[in-house]
């Protein structure tokens, strides 16, 4: 505890109500989030933790908004997040802790106020989300929602000129996004909503419809392949994330991609067996990235 508490007081919070807001985010972010909470621990300075802390428990809140419950709950429950965040924006507080944290890391950082916005605008395409025909939706889905969702966190490592890095960003999200959506294939097809473009799943002889049924073998072994491949390939390219970041989130950006390929050999070795549950990076290698940075 004495390095968040040494992370509140660089960052400026000093507000004993406002430390405990971040204090949920914090256990919030380290239960659902446990390998990214430790790289973060480690290797941000202590002005950073405590905002990349309270921007990715508004991402993860968000997310868990848009994709649990039949549409018009989630539908409702969006709407009523949306303003709230605009409202905690505008008048720097809130009745709910989250909110309160993290409308004071924006003050913190304005630059973040234009990414929220962009993110709110364009966020519901992950409300609607029920599967890709082609490989063109995929690549419209992460530009409405997986990068604008990633930035809220990544906004806070920016530099100055941050044009390179935003697209770097993008590269990097487009491969974790592709790798999620083949690592939690068994999830997802229990949710009717697979992530992989249905004209992709063709070219193997698979459906939607084969997969909840449970057929798997040396078809999906190969479909998993080829898109991890595809999901490494952007990844190995974001590898430049660490250079590009600003001086005190490098370490942070270069492991954070580190362990996405770390957890893509998990997947590719997995191979069919994603249908039956996702593969998580193996921790001696988490353990040895962090180590090294």
């Amino acid at each position: 505890m004495r390095g968040w508490t040494k992370s509140l007081d660089a960052a400026g919070v000093r507000d004993p109500g406002l430390r405990d807001d971040y204090d949920r985010q914090r256990r919030l972010v380290r239960r659902f989030r446990r390998s990214a909470y430790l790289a973060a621990r480690l290797l941000l300075p202590p002005p950073l933790l405590a905002h990349v802390v309270a921007a990715t428990a508004v991402m993860h809140h968000g997310d868990n908004l848009l994709d649990t419950g039949p549409l018009p709950q989630r539908e409702t429950a969006w709407a009523s997040w949306e303003r709230q965040v605009r409202e905690a924006l505008r008048t720097r507080t809130s009745d709910d802790p989250l909110l309160r944290a993290f409308a004071h890391t924006v003050s913190a950082h304005p630059r973040l106020g234009g990414i929220v916005e962009s993110y709110l605008t364009t966020a519901t395409a992950e409300l609607r989300f029920t599967g890709f025909a082609t490989e063109a939706d995929f690549q419209a889905y992460v530009d409405a929602y997986s990068y604008p969702a990633f930035m809220l966190v990544a906004g806070l490592l920016a530099p100055e000129d941050d044009a390179r890095y935003r697209t770097a960003c993008r590269t990097f999200i487009e491969g974790s996004q592709r790798l999620d959506f083949v690592n939690d294939l068994a999830e997802d097809v229990r949710e009717g909503r697979v992530g992989v473009p249905v004209e992709t799943m063709e070219r193997f002889g698979i459906t939607a419809d084969s997969l909840a049924a449970g057929v798997g073998g040396p078809p999906l072994r190969e479909l998993v392949a080829e898109q991890v491949t595809t999901a490494r390939t952007a990844l190995l390219a974001a590898r430049d994330l660490s250079t590009l970041t600003r001086a005190d989130g490098r370490r942070l950006a270069g492991a954070l991609v580190e362990i996405e390929l770390l957890t893509a050999k998990a997947v590719l070795a997995r191979g069919a067996g994603v249908l039956h549950g996702s593969a998580n990076p193996p921790l001696g290698g988490t353990l040895r990235v962090l180590a090294r940075r």
